[in-house]
């Protein structure tokens, strides 16, 4: 709501955003034309263009403007736009324009094959004039609205050529170009095309329909009319049709889809189950969660649209030299037409020529489409191996990265305690140990109990009865077994309980120093044995730790609020020659600030949560096993789906590879614009030699663009 002047009536102010696919943008100038067209519409405020995803998102006044006058206003430019979750308004068929690019080409051919076999000038002619007229139906229209929005694009400055040859006689050539244009535009069309299906497959991962149980009966029903809590059956080899909570069966699922990871999980009840993901040869029943609009994998989707907006610092810098670029080419075209005619004896119409030659070559499109198509190819390559990427400024800044930083504690480790060691006293055997040992813990919720009781179980150790249980919080537990008192627990609750002799004691503190944990029992008195338990490695951190340092990554650092004992242990397991313990969340930061001042580009890998202060003062933050953690996704810089390592090591290798691609297509689409610069004004390039150059140089870019959905 907004207030008026004394005595005017209020006026209500209802923003509105909608995002409009737009058919016929493939190139920054078009997008320009839109711009200046909707800039003049009352109740515009802002509006975005996304050239690789063919969208346009406007953010209007609702109370002054609607969605369909927008609609109209871009039909205004030749173009098309409908809602983007609206299906498409009648449109002309596509094999229209097939048909006159087809007739255009025939009519081509026939009118050079008269002139080689010296047939009747006027059937050439004829054939030549009628090539022209199939073949530029489309870039004329094009033209003429480009006119209008009173913007100097490639269809306008085809339209000149053209004209110009028309005019110098040169009918040949003008049909020639002509021809060439529009195949060029129709392949250059289809090439976008799949730039933009590389990130429309995501959402093709869903099924659209799902398994519902109801009433005890199961039918299908479109998935936007399943509702939350309702019990969905999935059967072997079906995909997830949304987000939940397995409440029955289990089954190994392939998660890659969402979290990158190479091999099935075991699913079983309470798992959680994410859409997209593909069931193996167990049947499941699960309970929703999230309806399709807010699954992880609608979020990703959207993240990754949302990635595709933001301007990387490359990308903005061929931008802005493109709006100089194009003007000071046309400068030189105008003044190639008129200098030399007038200061020499040259042919007027040989300089027009050139002049022509210099305006087709003078549109930006490879230019301006290079860096965009890099960074679009990487992000849905990204999001395919379950890394997500916020977008092109955070990739370009992971390629500069020296120095990574990790959490230690769910992050290099698996973040859950396990028995890494039986230590059975006085001829107890070790079977026998830990069914005593599992009997006192199965009762507790400490995760270092669930370890020992899974353990247990793992072993077979079998069961106890267990008597007049007792937590004691901070210390351990104390039951009865058998008929005798039994205690399990750490040093210092034995020790207060005087059963720890020295020697032991001196063991015990041995195995502490080592980065474990003891856990002692006693039973009837006597102490029996004891269990080392320990937050392990991953099994893959070594490995990554080794691969990381081949990438070029001079400095690995561990940064924990472990205890220097248990962080000097995985240190030396991993091979991390610095590390820190005892950090609380804001030393975590200092630490980080301090690897930026030492070492430069900075990485901070942690769960996102935890760890989202060191995260956000990175230079890049990556957050570890996002799927399903909405502050994960939202806060790290890049996401890791899964708890899979070596997915950092490949969103490095692919920062990189990016990076060098975007370098390729701007030197490429440079150095062949300057080439043939040079060769128009020096009279050896022709119109179509220019429109195989523009094209070409569009169509180079557009491919290697492609070439980063083939990283691994």
């Amino acid at each position: 709501m907004s207030a008026t002047v004394a005595g005017a009536c209020p006026v209500c102010e209802v923003h509105a955003e909608s995002v409009f696919k737009i058919d016929g943008m493939d190139c920054h100038e078009e997008v320009a034309i839109l711009e200046r067209r909707l800039k003049h519409l009352t109740g515009v405020e802002a509006m975005s263009a996304d050239v690789l995803g063919g969208r346009l998102l406007v953010t209007y006044d609702a109370a002054r403007l609607s969605a369909s006058a927008i609609s109209d206003a871009v039909a205004d430019t030749g173009m098309r736009a409908w809602l983007e979750h609206e299906q498409p308004h009648v449109v002309e068929p596509s094999f229209v324009r097939q048909r006159l690019l087809v007739a255009s080409g025939a009519c081509l051919a026939t009118g050079l094959a008269s002139s080689w076999l010296e047939l009747a000038p006027a059937i050439s002619m004829a054939a030549f004039v009628a090539s022209v007229l199939t073949g530029g139906v489309y870039p004329a229209r094009r033209a003429v609205m480009s006119l209008k929005a009173r913007t100097l694009d490639i269809h306008v400055l085809m339209a000149i050529a053209v004209v110009g040859a028309v005019v110098l006689g040169e009918w040949s050539e003008a049909a020639t170009v002509i021809f060439l244009f529009a195949v060029a535009q129709y392949l250059e069309s289809r090439s976008m095309d799949r730039a933009r299906h590389a990130v429309r497959a995501l959402m093709d991962l869903t099924p659209p329909d799902a398994l519902v149980v109801r009433g005890g009966h199961e039918r299908r029903v479109l998935v936007d009319d399943v509702v939350l809590g309702d019990l969905l059956r999935i059967r072997p080899g079906s995909k997830v049709p949304l987000d939940g909570i397995v409440v029955s069966g289990s089954s190994d699922v392939n998660q890659a889809p969402i979290t990158g990871e190479s091999m099935p999980v075991d699913k079983h009840e309470g798992a959680e189950l994410f859409a997209g993901t593909i069931n193996g040869r167990g049947a499941l029943e699960m309970r929703v969660t999230r309806l399709r609009r807010d699954t992880t994998l609608a979020r990703i989707i959207h993240l990754v649209d949302r990635a595709q907006a933001q301007r990387a610092p490359s990308q903005a810098f061929v931008e802005r030299f493109a709006r100089y670029y194009t003007p000071f080419v046309i400068t030189i075209a105008v003044a190639v037409a008129l200098i030399p005619p007038l200061v020499s004896q040259a042919t007027a119409l040989d300089w027009v020529y050139r002049a022509l030659v210099l305006l087709v070559i003078s549109c930006p499109c490879a230019l301006v489409i290079s860096t965009p198509v890099s960074i679009v190819s990487a992000l849905a390559a990204a999001a395919r191996h379950g890394v997500l990427v916020k977008g092109g400024v955070h990739l370009e800044r992971l390629a500069a990265v020296r120095v990574i930083a990790f959490d230690k504690t769910g992050t290099l480790t698996r973040g859950r305690p396990a028995v890494v060691g039986v230590t059975a006293f006085n001829e107890m055997s070790e079977p026998r140990l830990l069914a005593l040992a599992a009997a006192l813990e199965s009762r507790s919720e400490h995760p270092i109990a669930a370890a020992i009781v899974h353990h247990a179980r793992a072993h077979a150790a079998g069961t106890v009865d267990v008597e007049r249980f007792r937590s004691l919080p901070g210390l351990g537990a104390e039951a009865v077994l058998h008929g005798r008192p039994a205690l399990i627990g750490n040093v210092r609750l034995f020790r207060e309980r005087g059963l720890l002799a020295p020697e032991m004691e001196a063991a015990v503190l041995k195995k502490a120093a080592g980065g474990s944990t003891p856990v002692l029992l006693a039973w009837d008195g006597a102490v029996i044995g004891m269990i080392t338990v320990a937050d392990r490695p991953r099994e893959a951190a070594r490995d990554v730790m080794d691969l990381l340092r081949g990438q070029g990554v001079r400095h690995v650092v561990m940064l924990t609020g472990d205890n220097a004992a248990a962080a000097t242990s995985v240190a030396g397991e991993l091979g991390i020659a610095e590390h820190r313990a005892e950090l609380l969340p804001e030393d975590k930061v200092d630490a980080v600030h301090a690897l930026k001042t030492r070492y430069g580009t900075t990485a901070m890998v942690g769960d996102g949560v935890n760890d989202a202060p060191a995260l956000a003062a990175a230079d890049v933050g990556i957050a570890m096993g996002a799927a399903g953690s909405d502050t994960a996704l939202e806060t790290a810089d890049i996401a890791l789906m899964g708890d899979d390592l070596s997915r950092i090591p490949f969103a490095l290798r692919l920062s990189r590879a990016t990076l060098r691609n975007i370098k390729t297509n701007i030197t490429a689409s440079l150095l062949l614009k300057f080439v043939f610069l040079a060769l128009a004004v020096t009279g050896h390039a022709t119109l179509w030699m220019a429109i195989v150059a523009d094209t070409g140089a569009s169509l180079l870019v557009i491919a290697n663009g492609l070439r980063l959905l083939r990283t691994t």
